[in-house]
């Protein structure tokens, strides 16, 4: 039905005008030392970069290509994500590069067959129309019509393909360009069809307690920011937005505020990288975000446990579904796309520190490194025989935990969690669970990893608890390998002890951002060993002394 939408449309006569017929406006701050780069040849997204040339003389473009970088690099790259990096920059430089990209983009990218698929044709669309008077306002008119035509053609086809065949974010961007090609065309038939999907669509985005179906809060933010952008363009354009916008909107903005922490940045789950705290800020802003972050997203499965100035985030959610990718451009379709195996990991801070972490993410990349940090060995929890708990491929995950079970208790400002996984039952029969107390104020986080394994057969299975520091912190193990002390950038001392497990303090890695060595305390549990118990406190001041 999709491809017979799709044939029909392109029958139809298509009305181009000269220019779009209102401003659009981007809302969201670029980089500009990513713009400098670029000017200089080199994309970098979400920590990954690759060549991004213009053709010159009898040197061919680099970029587009297949063979150009990895899948989701060259999908941002023909989405044109990085005009936001020129703006920013704003130099005369900046935008004759953008120039120079989109011609060759029109010239030698826009047949791939990953330039024509919705959810990037879709982020073009709306870099295009928000950047229009960066890059093209006082453009030649030939440059211009060249836009608007592929812009038509794009958002025809994008419509008569909806809904979106996508179950991730890529439907929601999908559908946002949909509409404002609609305005920027006057094509009011377009539009109402839009704004028809919309409920459905939202209702698809998101979770009843505001979470984003990808279990991202990198992809929660990008989501957030997307309804901001159709309530805005809905608003300007005169349009009413369905009801169920307002309220998915405020429920989702108190979602992301749960996924913060103290720093104002976002902790790092299922490929997410660190977040400026002024666009989490911004974010929250345009979102007219009222109210307090929850402590529990329980559709999503995520819980927030606080005490004082002590934040703990735990992952107690089962991954989400997958799917088969898309067979023309191997654009992954399910919502695990970005998916880690990570569950029942946690993040800790104090203040505005951050003590324990998760290693990050390098999403927009191939191979080793990617995988390496999608592992559960990169995630602050239990590796059960150098195992991950799901099983990972190249669009999101093959076996995962089908089954995460959740008990939460609270008194006097205490907090009980007691979560149960089945990642490891499928190779192993073991079930593990994991139980985190944290103290009214904040000072001592008590926990305790065990297997749980029907059948027996503990004796054969070695297995580690990790725990990942951020790069910020420091840590010594004690000379008789009973502790480490930790201290944080405030100068506040942590100590971690355990039982039933040989301490260990060795080498990490944290690519978070750009990539920094760490350490991580890693907790060694004999064959055998069904249950190892840790503790990590504050140290006073006169312990310190």
């Amino acid at each position: 039905m999709r491809n017979a939408r799709r044939w029909l449309a392109g029958l139809k006569p298509l009305r181009v005008p000269e220019a779009p017929a209102r401003p659009f406006k981007d809302l969201w701050p670029g980089e500009a030392a990513r713009g400098a780069r670029l000017v200089q040849g080199e994309f970098e997204i979400a920590g990954s970069a690759f060549s991004l040339l213009p053709a010159v003389d009898e040197q061919p473009s680099i970029g587009w290509a297949p063979a150009d970088g990895p899948l989701l690099w060259r999908a941002s790259a023909h989405g044109f994500a990085w005009l936001r990096d020129l703006r920013a920059l704003g130099t005369d430089a900046a935008r004759v590069r953008a120039r120079d990209l989109a011609y060759d983009w029109l010239a030698h990218g826009s047949t791939q067959d990953l330039a024509q698929a919705p959810e990037v044709a879709g982020a073009r669309i709306s870099a295009w129309l928000g950047h229009w008077d960066f890059m093209a306002a006082t453009a030649d008119d030939g440059f211009r019509r060249a836009l608007m035509q592929r812009l038509a053609q794009d958002a025809r086809t994008i419509l008569a393909g909806l809904p979106a065949e996508a179950a991730h974010r890529g439907a929601l961007v999908t559908l946002k360009a949909a509409m404002a090609a609609a305005v920027a065309l006057e094509e009011e038939g377009w539009l109402g069809r839009a704004l028809r999907l919309l409920p459905s669509e939202l209702e698809r985005q998101f979770y009843p307690d505001g979470g984003h179906v990808e279990r991202s809060p990198s992809q929660h933010l990008a989501a957030v920011q997307d309804v901001i952008e159709i309530r805005n363009l809905l608003h300007g354009a005169g349009v009413n937005a369905p009801t169920q916008l307002a309220l998915v909107l405020e429920r989702a903005c108190q979602a992301l505020r749960f996924f913060r922490h103290q720093d104002g940045g976002l902790a790092l789950f299922n490929g997410t990288r660190e977040e400026a705290g002024t666009l989490v800020d911004l974010v929250l802003h345009h979102g007219q975000a009222r109210g307090r972050a929850p402590m529990v997203l329980a559709d999503t499965g995520f819980h927030r446990m606080q005490g004082s100035r002590t934040l703990v985030i735990v992952d107690c959610g089962a991954p989400p579904p997958g799917r088969a990718p898309d067979v023309a451009t191997g654009l992954p379709r399910g919502t695990d796309r970005f998916a880690h195996a990570g569950t029942s990991s946690f993040e800790m801070s104090v203040g505005r520190d951050r003590l324990i972490v998760n290693c990050g993410a390098l999403p927009m990349t191939d191979g080793n490194w990617r995988d390496a940090l999608r592992s559960t060995a990169a995630h602050s929890t239990l590796v059960l025989a150098d195992t991950s708990s799901s099983e990972m491929r190249e669009d999101g995950l093959a076996r995962r935990p089908e089954r995460v079970e959740v008990d939460r208790q609270e008194q006097d400002h205490a907090h009980w969690l007691d979560i149960a996984h089945d990642g490891y039952r499928k190779p192993f029969g073991a079930i593990h669970r994991r139980k985190l107390y944290l103290a009214e104020g904040g000072d001592d986080l008590h926990g305790e990893d065990s297997l749980e394994l029907p059948g027996g057969g503990t004796e054969t299975l070695a297995w580690t608890v990790r725990f990942h520091l951020h790069p910020g912190v420091t840590a010594s193990i004690s000379g008789d390998g009973s502790h480490v002390l930790m201290r944080l950038p405030s100068g506040h001392g942590w100590r971690l002890v355990a039982g039933g497990a040989r301490v260990a303090l060795e080498e990490s890695v944290y690519m978070a951002a750009e990539p920094r060595r760490s350490q991580q305390i890693v907790l060694h549990a004999e064959p055998g060993t069904e249950a190892v118990g840790w503790e990590i406190t504050r140290i006073v001041a006169q312990q310190e002394g």
